[in-house]
C-alpha cells in the first residue's frame, strides 16, 4: 500500500496528550489529513479554538486540526486508514474496541506506546491490521492545548513492523508517513525491538519517578544509576528468557548477544545524553503529579511475570513495582528518602556488600 496527494489516507491519532500531540502537529502541518481523538475536554476545546501548539527546543510551531471527544467517535462516517494509538499501555484494549468500528477494512493501527501492547491490539482488530512501533521522544504536557517536545526530529526516533508477516510490506508507506516527526527505522522483529524499549523503560521510568526527580537528577543521585542499571540487567535477562533478540535501537550499533549487561549500560547512557533534557521529566512522574497512575505493571511489572514464568527473580523491579503501588495508594510520598531502598534492593540484586 502506499499513499500520495490524490490519495491520501484519512489518519487519527486516538490520545493527543504530549506525544501525541505533538507527533500530530508535524502531521498536520505536512499536509496530511489528520484528526486529533481525545479524553481531556479542556484539551480538546483549546485544540478547536487556537488549534494545537508544540513548543520546541528552538522554535514553537502550531497547528489547525479537526479535535473530537471520545463520545464523538460514533459520530464518524467515513473510516479511517491509519490509527495512531498514543494512549497509556493499560488503555489499550478499550482503546481500541472504541476505534475498530470506524477503522478501515484494510486499515492498520499503529501503537506510539510503552510495554508489549501490540498484542492487545491484535487480539482487538487482528494481527494483519497491527504495526507495533517505538517511540523515543521526551515530552510534557501542562496545560490544555500545548505541549512541550524536548526532541526536534533530529533526536526523534521511532521504529515500526508489523505483527502479521503479509502486513510487512505494508510499513515502509507508514514510516515515510512518521518520518515528517522524526528518523524512523522498520524492523522485521519489532517484537524483540520493543523489548529492548521496555529494558530502558524499566530502567528509567519509575525509579526516577519514586524518587520525584528529572530523569538526569535521578541518575546523578548517589546510588541511583546502580539502581536503574540494575532493573535494566534484570528487564534484558526477561527479554532474552521470553525470546526476544538484543536487537540495536535508537540508531546503537550493534551490540553482541554475549554481553546483555553491556547493552544496557549503552542504551541508558544515550538515552541520558541524546533524548533527555537536564529537566525531561518521565511520563510516570509527570502521570504521579497529574494525579494519574503510572504504567507500572505494564513495565516493572512485565519484567517481574516474566521473570517469574521462568522460574526467575526480579528483586530490583519487584521493589520498584511495591514502592511505586504505594505511591499511588497514599501509603509513601514520591521523594528522595525512598532512594535508600531502590539502592538496597539493587545491591542485592548485584550481589554487593
Amino acid at each position: 500500500m502506499t499513499w500520495n496527494r490524490d490519495a491520501r489516507p484519512r489518519i487519527a491519532f486516538l490520545g493527543t496528550g504530549a506525544q501525541g500531540a505533538s507527533i500530530g502537529a508535524d502531521f498536520a502541518l505536512a499536509g496530511l489529513d489528520v484528526t486529533f481523538i481525545e479524553q481531556w475536554p479542556d484539551h480538546v476545546a483549546a485544540i478547536r479554538e487556537k488549534g494545537i501548539t508544540v513548543n520546541l527546543p528552538t522554535r514553537t510551531i502550531n497547528a489547525k486540526v479537526p479535535a473530537l471527544h471520545l463520545c464523538q467517535v460514533a459520530e464518524v462516517k467515513e473510516p479511517f486508514d491509519l490509527v495512531f494509538l498514543v494512549v497509556k499501555a493499560y488503555d489499550t484494549k478499550w482503546a481500541c474496541q472504541l476505534i475498530e468500528p470506524v477503522l478501515a477494512k484494510d486499515g492498520l493501527i499503529v501503537g506510539l506506546q510503552n510495554g508489549m501492547t501490540h498484542e492487545d491490539i491484535a487480539d482487538i482488530v487482528g494481527r494483519e491490521r497491527t504495526i507495533g512501533a517505538v517511540i523515543e521522544i521526551a515530552s510534557n504536557m501542562w496545560e490544555p492545548g500545548i505541549t512541550h517536545r524536548q526532541n526536534d526530529h533530529e533526536t526523534s526516533w521511532f521504529a515500526l513492523g508489523a505483527l502479521d508477516p503479509e502486513t510487512q510490506p505494508r510499513v515502509e508507506a507508514v514510516a515515510e508517513l512518521l518520518r515528517n516527526a522524526g528518523t524512523v527505522e522498520v524492523f522485521d522483529d519489532i517484537r524483540s525491538a520493543k523489548w529492548m524499549k521496555l529494558v530502558v523503560n524499566a530502567a528509567k521510568l519509575i525509579p526516577s519517578a519514586i524518587v520525584d526527580m528529572a530523569l538526569g537528577d535521578a541518575a546523578r543521585a548517589p546510588g541511583m544509576l546502580e539502581v536503574m542499571r540494575a532493573a535494566g540487567y534484570e528487564a534484558i535477562h526477561a527479554a532474552l528468557a521470553d525470546g526476544a533478540t538484543i536487537v540495536p535501537i535508537i540508531g546503537m550499533p550493534p551490540v553482541t548477544t554475549n554481553h546483555p549487561e553491556r547493552y544496557v549500560d549503552q542504551i541508558f547512557e544515550k538515552v541520558l545524553t541524546v533524548f533527555s533534557q537536564a529537566d525531561t521529566l518521565t511520563t510516570s512522574l509527570q502521570d504521579w503529579r497529574k494525579g494519574r497512575r503510572a504504567e507500572i505493571r505494564e513495565v516493572n511489572g512485565w519484567v517481574v511475570d516474566i521473570l517469574k514464568a521462568h522460574g526467575r527473580p526480579a528483586p530490583v523491579n519487584q521493589r520498584v513495582m511495591e514502592m511505586a503501588f504505594d505511591i499511588e495508594s497514599g501509603r509513601l510520598n514520591a521523594g528522595p528518602d525512598n532512594a535508600k531502598r531502590l539502592i538496597e534492593a539493587s545491591q542485592t540484586a548485584l550481589g554487593a556488600p
